[in-house]
């Protein structure tokens, strides 16, 4: 039965929930486009919000970094340079855990932000607050992490969940398989990372994959107000 559940959650699940966001997101950006944005409530204690944001967007963005790089990388590329095992463990556990501190301290600021603030709380859906709530828990856990990989500094569990990410991407049937007896607390993450996946395409969220490309080459404008007698 265990065999089971793992072969579904790190095996199947996986694809569902890529599948969603991808299909998901296009869905939703050509039938709901004027959706497609943050709903920011900017106008209400714009001090902490921007505080927050800002820690929690810049830790985010080398977190999702490194675990692109760090996971998707194959093994013999590192082995190639020169990169022993041990020292990407470390330094994975060092910007890691830098980085995923200063996001978990921003993503607090705005749970605490949007759920003791009466005037934001009313204002808030409740897709607005279980997003940022099941940021904060995956965070929580990301750096939970840490007090186990600084049991295995040989770099033995990391290569671990390479081989899955990377078996994953590759249609590997096996891959579900190289993470059979990791500790439940990765597990637990990687489960929940994979519900954020499938839940992006239904929330706030999409406006990650939004970026202001276009205004790098747009030619500039300028609105002008006519002056007519009024009547």
């Amino acid at each position: 039965m265990a065999d089971f559940i793992n072969s579904y959650l790190f095996g199947i699940y996986p694809y569902i929930a890529l599948t969603v966001l991808v299909i998901g997101s296009i869905i939703r950006y050509d039938r709901e486009p004027y959706s497609w944005r943050s709903s920011s409530s900017q106008i209400l204690r714009r001090g902490q919000l921007m505080a927050g944001s800002i820690l929690f967007h810049v830790g985010v963005l080398i977190v999702f970094l490194g675990h692109l790089v760090g996971l998707l990388t194959p093994i013999e590329f590192f082995d190639w340079v020169g990169i022993s095992h041990p020292f990407k463990q470390i330094t994975a556990i060092a910007v890691g855990g830098v980085a995923g501190i200063i996001s978990f301290v921003g993503a607090t600021l705005l749970a605490h932000r949007r759920l003791f603030d009466p005037r934001i709380r009313a204002n808030s859906s409740f897709a607005d607050t279980a997003i940022i709530l099941l940021l904060w828990l995956q965070l929580a856990l990301g750096l939970s992490t840490i007090v186990i990989s600084v049991e295995h500094l040989d770099g033995a569990e990391m290569i671990r969940f390479m081989a899955w990410a990377q078996g994953i991407l590759t249609f590997d049937a096996m891959a579900a398989s190289y993470i059979l007896n990791a500790h439940w607390i990765y597990k637990l993450h990687i489960f929940l990372g994979l519900t954020l996946f499938l839940i992006f395409p239904f929330t706030r969220l999409v406006h990650m994959l939004s970026a202001p490309v276009r205004y790098l080459w747009r030619s500039g404008y300028q609105i002008t107000r006519s002056k007519k007698a009024a009547l």
